[in-house]
């Protein structure tokens, strides 16, 4: 059925679990990111992922898979259990069902009758939608910034530039993720500093790689000096040509 015929509420979620499952889900990477193979995560890896701990899960019409998360397991100081989401992809003709959010609140789910608080990913600052869609819809928080995370890669969805990320940390059981997962208010923390970002840098890396390449640098010295003073982000707010990461002091 085509993505644009489909309808939403029959769009199963479930656990991946077989060897042709993984294999489906490790040959959609190409499909949505475009990668070669040096970047593809091998069907071995989704196997291991499972087995110690880790979250697969896949998105169905029908009997076609139309987008998987897949989490693994982490530890931090202090030895407290935590999950890094380390890939979710829709398929195009799917993104404007819900279905990156029905996996994620699936992952929170799970994560939390497993009695994990944490799960964190990285996603790319000049993704403007996604940072909208971590921090607004979902209640993500950000404090760390890495340039050029993961070196060169193959995706033309990076168009040629570093890698440079940020870390969404995303604590189930928070108020504020409470309220923003059900669609509620949450009072935000005063603003002390925005990072900005024009609207359409999506069409500037692609016809302006130089231009959106000083657009980058230039705001990842803005994160790196925030982080340092120990401020968080907390909001995004959208007002014409821009759009503008908040900062606060705290995050709640």
């Amino acid at each position: 059925m085509a993505g644009s015929q489909a309808d939403p509420s029959k769009i199963a979620l479930t656990s991946l679990t077989t060897e042709a499952e993984f294999r489906e889900a490790v040959a959609l990477q190409k499909t949505i990111w475009g990668f070669g193979d040096v970047d593809m995560l091998p069907f071995r890896f989704f196997v291991v992922a499972v087995k110690v701990g880790g979250q697969l899960f896949g998105a169905w019409d029908d009997d076609k898979m139309v987008a998987f998360c897949l989490a693994i397991p982490g530890l931090k100081a202090g030895l407290k259990p935590y999950l890094h989401s380390h890939m979710l992809g829709v398929l195009s003709d799917y993104r404007d069902y819900g279905i990156g959010r029905r996996l994620k609140l699936h992952q929170r789910d799970e994560a939390l009758a497993r009695g994990i608080d944490l799960i964190e990913w990285t996603f790319d600052p000049l993704e403007l939608k996604n940072a909208w869609f971590n921090i607004e819809r979902l209640g993500a928080v950000i404090r760390r910034h890495v340039r050029n995370q993961y070196g060169t890669t193959t995706s033309h969805l990076q168009a040629g530039l570093p890698t440079d990320r940020c870390t969404a940390e995303w604590w189930l059981d928070s108020p504020r993720v409470h309220a923003k997962t059900r669609g509620g208010h949450i009072e935000r923390p005063p603003v002390v500093g925005r990072i900005e970002y024009p609207d359409n840098i999506g069409e500037i890396k692609h016809s302006d790689p130089a231009r959106a390449r000083d657009i980058q640098a230039a705001n990842a010295e803005r994160f790196e000096d925030a982080f340092r003073q120990d401020l968080v982000v907390t909001g995004i707010e959208r007002t014409p040509g821009i759009t503008a990461y908040l900062l606060s002091e705290t995050a709640e």
